[in-house]
């Protein structure tokens, strides 16, 4: 997986494999298919047998992971068809989109943010697999703690006038509430008819039992990878956060709801886990 030293974000790397994990071991219908990921790490052999890979332990994980990719790429599609041109994708990590459905991304701007490591070792292997880089894939490295996403992102061609869809999964549960909420003004300042949607993960208390085990282990394994996690939400406090950003309206769409959407029909037990919910939201 190493290219010239440079290495991906640990999670971004477990998140992509927790992907292709599905296409690969659970029954279908499979929520997504996304096994570019897979092609882009190279993992050795036998990544599957990874503690952080168990088939069954990180199962309801893993079909939140893919829930919530499933989702983002739904809402895109949608948007595009209704003349959206501009996608923003803050903590991009390892996102294959644009590689995996050149039917939609050939009509869009994307801007994919994240960290400079990732994002060099990421474009060394698109090229290295001969999967190139698509003219309207626009790469915008920051630093998260000493630049400005939003100046990188006005400096690589983003058009502020212009409406767009910005996602953003699993990073609120870094970041500082002020932190969340320079991101939120900065959304809500988005060209009108754009769409927010960003993933907040519940405190333990609001969780189901079976999924509080597991949330202490990720707790306990973050500390000690020194990313903690950080913040914690109820749905009204996400809620409240729109508003006082300057939204026009926002939703939450809970597990529930993606369970009714994503997952209803199924009777192997694959099921997302209760933690994380969306903030929907317009300009």
């Amino acid at each position: 997986m190493e290219t010239n030293n440079i290495q991906p974000d640990n999670t971004a790397v477990r998140t992509a494999l927790w992907r292709a994990l599905h296409a690969q071991i659970d029954l279908p219908p499979h929520i997504i298919e996304d096994e570019v990921g897979l092609q882009l790490i190279a993992p050795d052999e036998g990544w599957q047998q990874r503690p952080d890979m168990h088939p069954e332990f990180t199962k309801r994980l893993r079909a939140s992971i893919v829930a919530r990719a499933r989702f983002i790429e739904d809402l895109i599609i949608e948007k595009s068809r209704q003349g959206i041109r501009q996608y923003i994708l803050l903590g991009a990590g390892l996102d294959t989109f644009a590689q995996r459905r050149p039917d939609i991304a050939s009509r869009l701007h994307i801007y994919e943010i994240d960290q400079p490591g990732t994002q060099t070792w990421k474009q060394q292997r698109l090229t290295e697999l001969g999967l190139g880089i698509p003219e309207g894939l626009h790469f915008v490295s920051v630093d998260f703690e000493t630049a400005s996403w939003w100046e990188a992102l006005l400096k690589a061609g983003f058009d502020p006038a212009r409406p767009a869809v910005a996602a953003c999964t699993g990073v609120s549960l870094y970041l500082t509430e002020e932190a969340i909420m320079a991101t939120l003004k900065h959304m809500a300042s988005l060209a009108p008819g754009s769409t927010l949607a960003m993933t907040f993960y519940l405190p333990m208390e609001l969780m189901d039992e079976e999924d509080k085990p597991l949330q202490q282990i990720s707790e306990k394994g973050a500390r000690e990878a020194g990313t903690p996690f950080v913040s914690f939400f109820a749905p009204g406090e996400i809620l409240a956060l729109a508003d006082k950003a300057g939204f026009k309206n926002a939703r939450t769409i809970s597990t529930k709801d993606l369970e009714q959407t994503y997952f209803a029909n199924r009777n192997d037990g694959f099921l997302p886990a209760s933690g994380e919910i969306f903030l929907v939201a317009a300009t």
